[in-house]
């Protein structure tokens, strides 16, 4: 996959960061229990500063694949760390097992969450929280569409299955049962889902909220006319599922689901 435009991403920084924020408010640690604080998927730092900002005497170590979020990242944040980095295969540096491992909006790229989830969970401090959000939304039109279009005869030789552009994830009670399992030492866990309703001005700018991420994987691979066309097209599809409301925008519906976990200490 092609890297990220930090830029785009942006577009939409404080509807993508709200989820950001109430998953950290659910993290049960003070400041002065973490020394080490690690970003998982950081992205360009618009989640890293909010744990700079609860964990100031930390050490915060934002982790992405993508150069150009990092860039973005440590432009920001020249008080953080960052570090060029594949999740599924991330390990702290010696000395330094982590407080809290946060990773907002990135788990859902990475596979096989049965073998992930108790991994990081293992990497923890004594005490230690792991704390997760990722998109559920697979099923909303937004995303229906997507494959929907993807399965076209003009794009479908370019993108292959649209089913497998990105990792499903799991259903919520399978996340408690990897958390809660004997033998991984957790004091607690919770989990829950919350679905935004973000209000959005145009069906074309609902485009432009999944050309930042998901929709990412699906337009890259196409040649140019085609991307065009395919933009076009699901647009069409997105303007007649997403109806207008009452002052004329439309609700982007949006799940999203949650967990941390909390090793004994």
């Amino acid at each position: 996959m092609l890297d990220w435009n930090p830029a785009l991403y942006l577009r939409f920084a404080d509807e993508r960061t709200r989820p950001a924020a109430e998953l950290l408010a659910r993290v049960p640690l003070s400041a002065t229990q973490v020394r080490h604080v690690v970003d998982l998927g950081c992205g360009p730092g618009n989640s890293t500063e909010l744990l700079v900002q609860r964990f100031a005497s930390a050490q915060v170590l934002g982790v992405d694949n993508s150069a150009a979020m990092l860039a973005t990242a440590a432009k920001q944040l020249p008080q953080a760390r960052f570090s060029l980095g594949d999740i599924a295969h991330w390990v702290p540096e010696a000395g330094c097992a982590p407080d809290l491992i946060y990773a907002n909006a990135s788990l859902q790229w990475v596979g096989g969450h049965e073998t992930l989830i108790p991994r990081l969970l293992s990497l923890l401090a004594p005490g230690g929280v792991l704390a997760i959000q990722m998109p559920d939304n697979r099923q909303e039109a937004t995303h229906r569409l997507m494959r929907e279009v993807a399965r076209l005869p003009e794009f479908a030789p370019y993108i292959g299955d649209a089913d497998k552009v990105r990792t499903d994830i799991l259903p919520i009670g399978a996340y408690y049962d990897l958390l809660a399992a004997p033998g991984l030492h957790t004091a607690s866990v919770d989990v829950w889902h919350t679905i935004y309703q973000h209000p959005m001005e145009s069906a074309a700018a609902m485009v432009q909220w999944v050309r930042g991420t998901g929709l990412k994987p699906f337009v890259e691979g196409l040649p140019q006319d085609l991307q065009a066309a395919f933009l076009a097209e699901y647009e069409r599809r997105v303007d007649a599922a997403y109806a207008q409301r009452a002052d004329g925008r439309r609700l982007l519906v949006f799940p999203r689901l949650f967990l941390v976990a909390q090793r004994q200490a």
